[in-house]
Parts: structure tokens; C-alpha cells; sequence
């Protein structure tokens, strides 16, 4: 195992916490939650290689970068001629400012380190890319970029970019978000009983997943397989029908995971939102292999699987102005492993 370490974005420090956490346990690793020194944006993680921290930026969404570090204190200009050796252009930052840092003079300090060594210096279009934070006793560190997060990548699938579109779908950041939490690898067998846009399976499909989708509301269903070709993808299946009587039958899933209907927007038929989730869930749970996870994106109220399903992680996240969700884990009682409980919203 490598330490590494990532930088977390600002949308929900939990929420990223917590994904990360699942994220890097997907991908045979793992985190206490632990931050780095002073520095409360940078979470510890353990993982298999080098290669596995840059498929851990691959997969992130509430996150900027990960990280190693190479040096703290009086190491750092050491470090940084030594890798000016190589003659590559870099851009030296510190964490939290990624466009400032022209009267920091440890920034400045560690340019003419970079630049001795026979490095230079390239702001716009770098080779590579060393970050500064304070360790605990206040000291600089620091840490060179082993992969950034592709934040532009979920922008060009937000709603408005679809040719499918509805309000309620979830933000493909917290979509990914959610499936993280799933620990999802690639081939599992994936299952969204309440489809609707098709915002959480397509954050699925791309971490390699094979997806199932179920919607009662046809105009749904076809246009989550629209919104899936504008991306590229194929769902294994999807489904027509009320996810409560749709036959249960085939291979065992990996996870669900699913944004409930709710609200005076949501497809019920009629029937109360709260009481649909309760009648649907209990019947698909039983359906998901031992160690398999659910994740739900809820409004509040009740857990709505029974024993031998636990809550293992609920973090209230506010995704539209006043609006808040609880995104909740679920494993059957003998597994606790998930990411840690919150409450911080």
C-alpha cells in the first residue's frame, strides 16, 4: 500500500469524505478519514499502487486532485531541485489558492528551487504540477498532482446538456457521488428501481458497471435509454412497469442505487411517496448479494429497509438552494465497513 492523498472540493465536505472513503475501498484501499496537517481539504487515503490513485481521481466527483507528498519543511527545495533535474516544465501552487500565489514566498522560494535544478516555470500549459499545504506543526509540504479530478467531464452532463430533461433529476456530481458510495467496480451488476432520467445508472455505466433500470412512467424509460445513447452507454435493461410487481428474476445485484420519487413532481401514480419506497425496496433488497450495498437519496423520514439491512452512513447534503437529501447507506448487518456516519450538512 501507497499513502495519498486528495484534495476534497467545497460542494459537501462529508459527502466528499465519505465518497472518497468508499471510493478508495472499491479499489482495494482504503482511509480512516483522516486529514492532513492543517489543511482540513486533504484526506489520507491508502492505496494499492500509483496507478490506483490516478483511477481514484478517475472515478471522484466532490474532489480536485490527488496527491502524493514528496517533502516537508527543509526537504522541500532538496525535492524540488532534484525534480527540476528532469527539465520539465511545473506550476507550484498552494492548496486552496490554484490561481494565487505571486507574494507567497514560500511559493516563490520553491520556484528558484525548481528553476536551479533545471526545471521552469509554465503557469498555463505545466508538465507538472506541485501543491503546498501546512503540515500540523505548520511547516510547508509538499505534494506533487499524480492526477487531477475531471470536473469539466460532469458539467457536460448536467440536465441542460441532455436530450432528455426533467427538474428533479440529481446533479451528475452527487450522482456519481452516490455511486461511490456504492462501491461500485467495473462489471458489477447494478440495479435503479426508480429510473427516472437515468442521472444515477449513467454514473454507474461509466465506472464500467452493467446496469438495470425500472420506471413506471413509459415517456421515463424512454427517455433514460435516450439520455444513455447521448452518452454513449447501453443499460443492460430497462424496464416498464411498477417496480413492485416487475418480475424479480435473474443474477443476484451488486447494489441499488436510486433517488426515490418524492414530492408534488415525482410519478407515484397517486400513491404517497414514502409509502411506494417502503413497498418497493424491501422486495429488491433481498435481491442484492451478501456484501452488496444500497444507497438511497431521501428527503428524511423512516429507513425504509428492514433487518438484517443496517444505516450505515447518512450525510444531509443541500442540493438545490433550500432543498436538502440525506444520502444513506445501507449493508446487511454482519458488514460495516461503509464510510462513517455524518450528520454535517
Amino acid at each position: 500500500m501507497i499513502r495519498a492523498y486528495v484534495e476534497r472540493s467545497g460542494e459537501s465536505l462529508p459527502l466528499a469524505t465519505a465518497e472518497a472513503i468508499a471510493a478508495a475501498e472499491a479499489l482495494g484501499g482504503g482511509s480512516s478519514g483522516a486529514s492532513f496537517g492543517a489543511d482540513p481539504a486533504l484526506l489520507i487515503v491508502e492505496l494499492p499502487s500509483r496507478d490506483t490513485v490516478r483511477e481514484l481521481a478517475g472515478r471522484l466527483a466532490l474532489a480536485r486532485r490527488c496527491l502524493e507528498l514528496l517533502g516537508t519543511g527543509n526537504d522541500i527545495e532538496a525535492a524540488l531541485r532534484m525534480a527540476g533535474g528532469a527539465g520539465k516544465s511545473a506550476a507550484i501552487r498552494r492548496i486552496g489558492r490554484p490561481t494565487g500565489g505571486g507574494r507567497d514566498p514560500a511559493i516563490a522560494r520553491a520556484g528558484d528551487a525548481y528553476t536551479g535544478g533545471g526545471g521552469r516555470i509554465d503557469l498555463d500549459a505545466p508538465e507538472r504540477r506541485f501543491w503546498l499545504a501546512r503540515a500540523s506543526d505548520g511547516a510547508d509540504s509538499l505534494f506533487e498532482e499524480v492526477a487531477p479530478v475531471d470536473r469539466r467531464a460532469y458539467t457536460g452532463r448536467r440536465m441542460p446538456r441532455l436530450p432528455f430533461q426533467r427538474p428533479v433529476s440529481l446533479a451528475p456530481r452527487l450522482a456519481r457521488a452516490a455511486v461511490n458510495l456504492a462501491r461500485i467496480r467495473p462489471g458489477d451488476l447494478v440495479l435503479d428501481p426508480f429510473i427516472g432520467t437515468g442521472a444515477l445508472l449513467a454514473e454507474a455505466a461509466l465506472l464500467g458497471a452493467r446496469t438495470v433500470g425500472i420506471d413506471r412512467d413509459p415517456e421515463m424509460a424512454k427517455g433514460a435509454l435516450r439520455n444513455f445513447a447521448h452518452l454513449g452507454l447501453a443499460p443492460e435493461a430497462i424496464v416498464v412497469g411498477d417496480a413492485g410487481e416487475v418480475a424479480a428474476e435473474g443474477a443476484a445485484f451488486d447494489a441499488i442505487v436510486t433517488d426515490p420519487p418524492y414530492g408534488r413532481a415525482s410519478g407515484t401514480g397517486g400513491e404517497d411517496a414514502a409509502a411506494v419506497v417502503a413497498r418497493v425496496l424491501p422486495r429488491w433488497a433481498d435481491r442484492v448479494r451478501d456484501g452488496g450495498r444500497i444507497v438511497l437519496v431521501l428527503p428524511g423520514g423512516d429507513d425504509p429497509l428492514p433487518a438484517p439491512w443496517v444505516r450505515q452512513a447518512l450525510v444531509p447534503v443541500r442540493v438545490h438552494r433550500s432543498l436538502t437529501r440525506e444520502f444513506r447507506v445501507y449493508a446487511r448487518g454482519a458488514d460495516r465497513s461503509a464510510a462513517p456516519t455524518s450528520t454535517a450538512a
